[in-house]
């Protein structure tokens, strides 16, 4: 990972670059997670988030899929609470809501 950024190949054998957002150990399940979007938005123009279970000491390792929906839960309120933070924090400076 260079810059908080790496790139993977897709489904059509395109290189893509993503750009990380956050990473975490859950100390409950003892795995790091790596959230990352490559900044394409979906039908309602979110942008498209997604997240994998990744090994921080091997830079050349694999990202693995997230199988359980517990670990979902705790990466979805992780994102909810961090997008209330950012809108909290607009709010703050005198910016609009989007």
């Amino acid at each position: 990972m260079k810059n908080n950024t790496f790139s993977m190949l897709d489904e059509n054998g395109k290189e893509v670059i993503y750009n990380v957002l956050f990473t975490f150990e859950n100390d409950e399940t003892k795995k790091n997670y790596i959230v990352y979007t490559d900044n394409e938005k979906d039908k309602e123009g979110n942008t498209q988030v997604y997240a994998s279970i990744y090994n921080p000491e091997d830079p050349e390792s694999r990202l693995e899929a997230i199988t359980t929906d517990k670990e979902w839960k705790v990466i979805e309120t992780i994102l909810n609470t961090l997008q209330e933070e950012a809108k909290n924090s607009k709010d703050d400076n005198g910016n609009d809501e989007q």
